[in-house]
């Protein structure tokens, strides 16, 4: 398995098909629709600017991508991201979203970020291993916070430090 940066037109068709069945066939993602390619491409570009979009690839095959994103807006959380791991459905807890996120980690460290955040629509049993496994620690639920499929669900969050924090800086930016 190769793990390589995503490219937003290249890939961003193999994403969206690896996107699709959690936004259709399950309540894992809060979208209503797939997104098509051409939105999916520029989410990639998006993420590659200031974080990181990674894919899994096998025999030249897209099977699962990684990305990290902005955790909140406001100027002090800019050392902190949020992670998310899509494989295709098939290909879960076969050691891609391990790898994936393992690489996601260290390009997210060298680019300046300290702490990880992910949120998981419960119940998942797959995510929630996943992301203990990979060191994240469960920082709390939000209840009911969704709606689909004809119910409410509750969003676990959890994060993972990626680096230690280093001195303060003398002032606050302005």
């Amino acid at each position: 398995m190769l793990i390589r940066d995503a490219s937003a037109p290249g890939d961003a068709a193999a994403c969206a098909a690896i996107y699709a069945p959690y936004v259709r066939d399950t309540a894992i993602t809060f979208e209503y629709e797939p997104p098509p390619v051409e939105e999916m491409a520029a989410r990639i570009e998006a993420a590659r600017r200031g974080h990181a979009w990674l894919v899994a690839e096998e025999d030249d095959r897209v099977l699962g991508y990684a990305y990290g994103g902005p955790f909140k807006a406001r100027a002090a959380y800019r050392w902190s991201c949020e992670v998310s791991v899509y494989v295709e459905v098939g290909r879960r807890r076969t050691g891609a979203g391990r790898a994936l996120y393992e690489a996601l980690f260290a390009r997210l460290t060298a680019r300046g970020y300290l702490t990880a955040a992910a949120g998981i629509t419960l119940p998942n049993d797959a995510s929630e291993g996943l992301h203990k496994a990979m060191g994240f620690e469960p920082v709390g639920v939000y209840r009911r916070i969704g709606w689909k499929h004809g119910a409410w669900h509750d969003v676990a969050w959890s994060q993972r430090h990626l680096a230690a924090p280093p001195p303060p800086p003398p002032t606050e930016p302005t």
